[in-house]
């Protein structure tokens, strides 16, 4: 090659060696873009309940009315009684006696719960039937109990009689028949006249007590009605007596 050329030639394979880095830089491998932030799931949201009633107090029989809200809840249920409900609503209860009503709403978040006390006042009792005037006769009045062959009045007729008198008393309206009775022994004879000294002896000592004389009736029927029908002592004891009856 001449010289002239030379300056050329260096020329050209400057420029081509360039060239020749130009395309390598054109054609070399780009970084992969950065991959994306990691974002977690936003968390299940804690449900909420709120249950109230339109009164806390009632009276036994009465019905009283639930109301109630939740939020993010899947599940929601009222105990007692009521079971599964809707998120929110009402419903009307009819308590027996005080209860506590309970709502609970559950989700994925969790559970909630929300109470009402609902008080029930039972129903005053029903007053005591009155006695009446012949029960309670029945149940005060007592009886006076004489010796063997006797109208004397002992220590304990005495204080029957009193209470006896008391009673009287009280009930002025009542009158009285005093029955004169007898043991089994003896003719009946006898023991007639011997019943009516027992119930005259009975009435002089109502009579004694305050009791008005024509509040009182007599009789007797000696041994005839018998209130124990065994042929001993303790059984006579028993039929000598006086004994009331309330004049109808």
């Amino acid at each position: 090659m001449t010289q002239p050329y030379r300056p050329l030639v260096r020329s050209l394979l400057v420029s081509f060696s360039a060239l020749a880095l130009f395309v390598a830089g054109c054609h070399k491998k780009q970084p992969p873009p950065p991959a994306p932030a990691y974002t977690p799931p936003p968390a299940a949201v804690k449900p909420t309940a709120n249950l109230t009633a339109d009164r806390d107090t009632i009276n036994q029989g009465e019905s009283v009315k639930l109301n109630w809200t939740t939020t993010d809840a899947t599940n929601v249920s009222i105990a007692p009684e009521v079971g599964a409900v809707t998120p929110q609503g009402s419903t009307t209860v009819t308590p027996a006696q005080s209860t506590t009503y309970t709502l609970t709403a559950s989700g994925a978040g969790g559970n909630a719960d929300s109470s009402v006390h609902i008080s029930v006042n039972a129903p005053a009792p029903a007053p005591a039937p009155k006695e009446s005037l012949d029960e309670l006769f029945l149940r005060e009045i007592r009886d006076a109990y004489f010796d063997y062959d006797s109208a004397a009045i002992r220590p304990d007729a005495r204080q029957s009689l009193q209470k006896d008198a008391d009673f009287l008393k009280a009930y002025p309206s009542i009158r009285v028949t005093i029955e004169g009775h007898c043991d089994e022994r003896g003719s009946t004879e006898y023991n007639l006249a011997l019943g009516q000294r027992r119930a005259n002896a009975v009435k002089e000592y109502l009579v004694s007590l305050g009791i008005p004389g024509d509040r009182l009736n007599t009789t007797s029927w000696g041994k005839e009605k018998p209130f124990c029908m065994e042929s001993n002592e303790a059984c006579w004891q028993q039929n000598r007596r006086g004994h009331f009856v309330m004049a109808k």
